[in-house]
C-alpha cells in the first residue's frame, strides 16, 4: 500500500531537514522523485546519496515555477518549501518580512500545487499533494503573526484544493507539526524559558524528529490513504488537543 512504483513526486525544500527526510521515505518505497529546492549544492548531495532528480527552482517565481514543472510527468507532490520569518508581536511585525514569508509559504505552495495538478489531470491517473504546515496554523503561539497566518492559509490552499480537485481523484492534505528541534529553531524553542513550558504543555512531552513528519506524509500520499482528503493532521504530540 506504500509502494510508489511507476510514481513520479515532487518534493519542495528537499534541501531542508524535513524535506530531506520526506525524499528519503519516498525512494525507499520505491518513488521516482523529483527534489526541488534553490540551494543546488545541497540538492545534488541528496540527489547522490539517494538517487532522486535535482530540480532547482525559485518558490517566489511564478515563470521559475512554471518553467520546472510544465511537461513533468508528477503523480504527486509534497509541499515542504518554506521559512520561519521572525518573531515577532503584531505591533512590532516587519512587514516585508510578513510579505516574504506569505510569498513562500503560502503563494509558493499554491504556485506548484497550480502547475503541478495540470499535469496530474494531464496524466489522468488521479494523484496526492500533501501540504506541509504547521500547528502554528491551528492555534495562536506568541511571536508567531506571520508563519502561523502563512500556514493557515495554506491549510485552506489545502480544502480549497482538495474540493476542486477531488474529481480528477486528487487528494490533497496538510501535515501541522510541532516543532523540530534543529539547529535552525533551537535558537528560539532551545531556550530554557520556552522549551520548558511548551514541552509541559504538550502531552508527549518531546519534540518532533523530521522522521516523525516524513512516515505520515507518506502515508498520506499512498494508497492506504486513498479515502482521506482536505485534512490537517496534527503531527504534535497532542499539544493542539489542548
Amino acid at each position: 500500500m506504500t509502494d510508489f512504483t511507476g510514481r513520479t513526486i515532487l518534493v519542495t525544500g528537499a534541501s531542508g531537514g524535513i524535506g530531506g527526510a520526506v525524499v528519503r521515505h519516498l525512494v525507499a518505497a520505491n518513488a521516482t522523485v523529483l527534489a526541488a529546492g534553490r540551494n543546488l549544492e545541497h540538492l545534488e548531495a541528496l540527489a547522490a546519496e539517494t538517487g532522486a532528480t535535482p530540480l532547482p527552482f525559485d518558490l517566489t517565481s511564478e515563470d521559475s515555477v512554471r518553467e520546472a514543472i510544465e511537461g513533468k510527468d508528477i503523480w504527486g507532490v509534497v509541499n515542504s518549501g518554506g521559512w520561519g520569518g521572525e518573531i515577532a508581536t503584531p505591533q512590532d511585525t516587519d512587514i516585508d518580512v510578513f510579505d516574504k514569508v506569505i510569498s513562500i509559504n503560502a503563494r509558493g505552495s499554491l504556485l506548484v500545487t497550480k502547475y503541478a495538478s495540470r499535469e496530474m489531470i494531464r496524466l489522468g491517473d488521479g494523484g496526492a499533494i500533501v501540504n506541509i504546515s504547521s500547528q502554528a496554523g491551528l492555534v495562536a503561539l506568541t511571536g508567531h503573526i506571520s508563519y502561523g497566518s502563512s500556514k493557515a492559509a495554506l491549510d485552506n490552499i489545502t480544502r480549497v484544493s482538495a474540493l476542486e480537485l477531488g474529481k480528477y481523484g486528487i487528494r490533497v492534505n496538510s501535515v501541522n507539526p510541532t516543532v523540530v528541534m534543529t539547529p535552525m529553531s533551537a535558537w528560539y524553542w532551545g531556550r530554557p524559558d520556552i522549551e520548558g513550558p511548551f514541552l509541559e504543555a504538550m502531552p508527549l512531552g518531546k519534540w518532533a524528529t523530521e522522521d516523525d513528519i516524513a512516515a505520515p506524509v507518506v502515508f498520506l500520499l499512498s494508497d492506504a490513504a486513498g479515502m482521506i482528503s482536505g485534512v490537517s493532521l496534527p503531527i504534535d504530540g497532542g499539544y493542539t488537543a489542548r
